[in-house]
């Protein structure tokens, strides 16, 4: 495995990272995938049918798509700090590293949709490849093409925003990194708050779940993490503890949602994903900084690490498995026939995730990057 760190000239200071290296931070790639296993079970749950425990531990698990748009802030930052790597090489590297499993993923969707006799327009799969689909509280966008590659489009505006982000004069100080981070803390429940005056649920889950500018806050929160681990900040948490915080914050979700419907603004349906960005933040910063210094989190194994590497295939396909099963054969009727869809489900689409990730995204990823704009050599 590369190292995570190399010497550093200066005291004190981490140097910044190559970014054509992977796993790094290991702890993080583990932490991908579990991230993306609590998106998949929420999807079963809703979808498929309800396992006890499981599914109602897992019921608001689309929060774990905060986790992802917070970690990629974070390890932006992280891997880009203190390098000149010009936007249009950076922009060329994020495009390579999304898109080509985006279009596989979308043209198998839309081949599902087809199997089942569902209608697709191509208006909804021009915007889901053009990675415009979230910017607009229409249902067809949001779920033709690809249902899962919605969060693509907030992460290509995060990626066109980063390096002006990452230029903030506030950020470069560790007291404006604070306010920063106390700001996005404090503005998390005041958008959620605002579901308030929406009067139309399907406006308010576009607006508080979808909308790129909304979801901004997290991968900021994000941002401002990871350039505070990577100038020598030590969070206030162990990793066991930010994961119990974690697992505890969804735990207690659970009564709530048994108080609240899901169409009520003051659900934990916007909660969960608004109000969590802050535990996410220092469950990322306190897995790296544990990386950082040879400290063991249980989370950056070698299988933990490979299915990491194959998340972002699963999550953008495993939907298609579950849309396919309940197409053709129905929702299951009792536990044992969930039990085992479930099974199916999960097993099948990993295993096609794993092919996706070393046959498609991965050497696909490597080609454009090559192909594409690299930095001026330094000049001696």
């Amino acid at each position: 495995m590369p190292r995570t760190t190399r010497p550093d000239s200066r005291p004190g200071r981490r140097p910044a990272a190559d970014p054509s290296g992977r796993d790094r931070l290991p702890s993080l790639t583990g932490l991908r995938f579990w991230a993306a296993l609590v998106v998949v079970l929420y999807h079963l749950s809703r979808q498929v049918g309800e396992v006890p425990w499981v599914s109602a531990a897992t019921w608001y698990g689309r929060s774990g798509v905060t986790f992802f748009f917070v970690l990629s802030g974070f390890v932006l930052a992280w891997t880009y700090d203190g390098r000149r790597v010009p936007a249009r090489v950076f922009l060329w590297r994020r495009f390579a590293r999304i898109w080509p499993l985006l279009a596989v993923t979308t043209a198998l969707s839309v081949a599902a949709y087809a199997a089942l006799g569902t209608d697709v327009s191509l208006r909804a799969v021009a915007a889901t490849l053009l990675l415009a689909n979230a910017w607009l509280p229409d249902p067809d966008l949001l779920r033709g093409g690809n249902p899962a590659a919605w969060s693509l489009s907030d992460e290509a505006w995060f990626y066109l925003l980063f390096p002006l982000l990452v230029a903030l004069p506030w950020l470069r100080s560790a007291r404006g990194r604070l306010g920063v981070a106390l700001a996005v803390c404090a503005a998390l429940p005041a958008v959620w708050l605002c579901g308030a005056v929406i009067a139309d649920p399907a406006v308010r889950s576009w607006a508080l779940g979808y909308f790129p500018v909304t979801r901004t806050l997290q991968f900021l929160l994000g941002v401002t993490a990871g350039l505070a681990v990577a100038r020598g900040w030590r969070p206030p948490l162990r990793a066991g503890t930010a994961v119990a915080l974690v697992a505890g914050w969804h735990l207690a979700l659970v009564p709530w949602s048994r108080a609240v419907p899901d169409a009520l603004w003051y659900s934990p349906y916007q909660a969960s994903q608004l109000l969590s960005a802050p535990l996410f933040a220092l469950l990322v910063a306190a897995a790296a900084h544990a990386d950082l210094h040879g400290r063991g989190t249980g989370l950056g194994g070698r299988w933990s690490i490979r299915l990491g590497h194959w998340s972002f295939a699963w999550y953008l396909l495993h939907e298609v498995a579950i849309r396919l099963w309940v197409g053709a054969y129905g929702r299951p009727v009792g536990l044992a026939a969930t039990a085992q869809v479930w099974l199916l489900v999960v097993t099948a689409s990993l295993a096609l995730s794993a092919a996706a990730y070393h046959w498609v995204e991965h050497p696909l990823e490597r080609r454009l990057r090559a192909a594409g704009p690299r930095p001026a050599a330094p000049r001696r």
